[in-house]
């Protein structure tokens, strides 16, 4: 049995795999849902530590994600090709009202990075895709091909949180104009390193990092994606069930910290919205209450690069009802 912390056969090593596992298994015969299944390394463990009686249900988007979900077999696992956004929908289908525990590992896996074709990487060149699931929706290049500057601009900024994002959109659609536009991620990167600079404070970062990420988060509408799953998420959670989510950027944990203080402390934005005071009874009560905030010790961060970024938070659901959608 390989450890949790090494590669699979893919290359893939999943972050903070023990201890997102130990916080989310409350009861080892409950039913679990894995919501970013990628190449399995989480479902691996949850599997291994489940009860006979035990149920994981694996979501992914990604297409190559599900075919590699089918070399697990094993009774209590059910895998389906679906956004994490739907997850309501997806377990009601099932026939589950309530799970002990959502596990979600934000952001693009090892393995979508290290197959050019996706269109993911800066190391090597290839499509501008950047679609986590191929079978649908607009690709990099179509949206390239389309954006005005506003537009461009505001992606890069909002996404990439990028300096220099106006004048990169204004370049991209420059080389659109002049027939020109950029033929696959090599040439996008380099469009942006000659466009920003390499003068950046990180020099261990290509320029064009930023740039490809808030393409990324677009294209796959992440961060929308992020928030509705978050809410259903919640509002699946039987009393005393978790929430495990593992993100690796800070607009990503930024709406997973705001998610969790607004359903653990809903009183602060009741008596915010108020000018007179409430009494105690009047105030609403928490659906969640935060459990741990988990960083990569260092053996793991030099071990797996891509841990460095990472944080896990973790929240526990209460028994009070979970407030109807807004």
């Amino acid at each position: 049995m390989s450890s949790p912390t090494s590669p699979n056969a893919s290359g893939h090593r999943s972050v903070l795999a023990v201890q997102a596992v130990e916080h989310l298994l409350t009861d080892p015969d409950g039913t679990y849902v894995d919501a970013t299944f990628g190449r399995g390394g989480h479902s691996r463990l949850i599997l291994e530590r489940l009860g006979a009686q035990g149920r994981l249900i694996a979501l992914d988007r990604d297409p190559r994600a599900i075919e590699a979900a089918a070399a697990i077999r094993d009774p209590r696992f059910h895998a389906e090709h679906t956004a994490f956004s739907r997850l309501r929908e997806t377990l009601a289908a099932l026939s589950i009202p309530q799970v002990q525990g959502v596990l979600l590992d934000i952001g693009v896996s090892s393995p979508q990075i290290d197959d050019a074709a996706r269109g993911f990487s800066l190391r090597s060149d290839g499509p501008l895709d950047m679609r986590m699931d191929t079978s649908r929706g607009e690709t990099a290049a179509e949206f390239l091909a389309r954006a005005t500057v506003e537009e461009l601009t505001r992606v890069i900024r909002d996404y990439g949180e990028e300096r220099a994002a106006a004048s990169i959109a204004k370049a991209i659609v420059a080389r659109r104009s002049a027939g020109r536009p950029p033929a696959g991620t090599a040439d996008l990167a380099a469009l942006v390193a000659n466009t920003v600079g390499r003068s950046r404070k990180d020099a261990t970062q290509h320029p064009a990092t930023r740039t490809f990420q808030a393409l990324r988060i677009h294209v796959n509408q992440e961060l929308e994606e992020l928030a509705l799953a978050l809410e259903q998420s919640g509002s699946m959670l039987a009393p005393g069930g978790r929430l495990v989510v593992i993100s690796f950027h800070s607009l990503e944990d930024r709406i997973v910290k705001r998610f969790i203080d607004a359903h653990a402390h809903p009183e602060r934005q009741m008596t915010a919205a108020r000018r007179l005071p409430l009494r105690a009874s009047e105030l609403p009560r928490p659906t969640l209450a935060a459990v741990a905030r988990v960083l990569p010790d260092a053996v793991e961060a030099a071990a797996n690069p891509r841990a460095r970024s990472a944080v896990m938070r973790v929240a526990q659901r209460t028994s009070e009802p979970w407030p109807e959608a807004r």
